[in-house]
């Protein structure tokens, strides 16, 4: 009886050690969920900046090209020469028009290029005054321009609202582009090799036939992404959640979310947007692997870019 009641007492232990160990695991999850959302809204907030930026100078272009076009309107009636402005205002159109271009984009050029129009605004408006005192223009004809500035100056109103329709708009574009800038993967599989070199594919397996993994995926098309080197981690996870590495091996660790997390393996991938295909090992070390179900998550330049999952029986 007393033996019984003893089974039963350590059942209850182990039961109560499990729940407790699940909690643990529940508690890390959140923990780093928290962390990455709180990494997510730190680059929200930097791309909010950078857009408030460029709409400022926008902005203010937009402001110039109205002037430039009252002044080019005003010296055409007193009988001046425009053909400078004129240029000029093809030249502040180009300047617009590269201020999409997020990788010639420097907010110091911007900002010199303004201080530039606004000097030949200035001088313009001396070359203004002197063309009236030598035409001797009536004050009607000054009030009948005054009328036309009055007009653009609404322009520059509908300009101005417009401008905060698109900070009104800010959070969700910041959003978005934080979400297409990363690499994502596409068709993931996961496939083993025995020591002979046979490969299998299915995505379960049984463990003395694995002698190393293969991953495989393609990495989308991203037209915002950089064509250039890029690191990508690999992360296997086994059933109890601890990563499979082997520093001997290659394995080691990368910074995501403020972390240091652990590594499988890495590959080095020049990213060219042609859908390419990509394929990252690991050895298991002559250590078996235990049976149950295998998570696999792939990461690259601050991003968790994909995810997949394979089984040991």
């Amino acid at each position: 009886m007393d033996y019984n009641q003893e089974q039963k007492q350590d059942r209850k232990t182990l039961l109560w050690a499990a729940l407790a160990v699940l909690l643990l695991l529940n508690l890390v999850l959140v923990y780093f969920i928290y962390h990455e959302k709180q990494e997510n809204l730190a680059k929200d907030e930097i791309i909010t900046a950078k857009t408030e930026e460029v709409l400022s100078i926008k902005t203010k272009l937009d402001s110039i090209s109205v002037e430039l076009d009252i002044k080019i309107a005003e010296i055409q009636k007193l009988g001046g020469s425009v053909d400078s402005l004129i240029t000029l205002k093809a030249q502040l159109e180009r300047d617009k028009s590269e201020l999409k271009n997020a990788t010639t984009y420097s907010a110091s050029n911007y900002t010199k290029m303004i201080r530039s129009y606004e000097n030949v605004l200035s001088e313009k408006d001396g070359e203004i005054a002197r063309l009236r005192q030598e035409l001797g223009i009536a004050t009607s004809k000054n009030q009948e321009l005054n009328q036309k500035v009055t007009g653009l100056e609404s322009e520059k109103q509908q300009l101005a609202d417009s401008v905060t329709n698109y900070s009104v708009q800010n959070k969700e574009l910041s959003e978005k582009v934080n979400i297409a800038s990363a690499l994502r993967t596409e068709n993931l599989t996961v496939n083993a090799i025995n020591s002979k070199g046979k490969e299998r594919e299915g995505g379960k397996y049984k463990s003395k036939r694995i002698d190393k993994l293969r991953v495989n995926f393609k990495l989308a098309d991203n037209a915002i992404a950089k064509q250039n080197e890029k690191e990508i981690y690999l992360r296997i996870l086994d059933p109890d959640g601890a990563v499979l590495s082997d520093m001997a091996t290659g394995s080691g660790s990368f910074m995501f979310g403020g972390k240091e997390l652990i590594y499988s393996s890495k590959q080095s991938v020049s990213f060219d947007n042609t859908g390419q295909s990509v394929d990252i090992f690991y050895g298991r070390g002559g250590i078996p692997l235990k049976d149950g179900k295998y998570a696999i998550e792939v990461y690259s330049e601050g991003f968790k870019i994909g995810q997949g999952d394979f089984t040991v029986k």
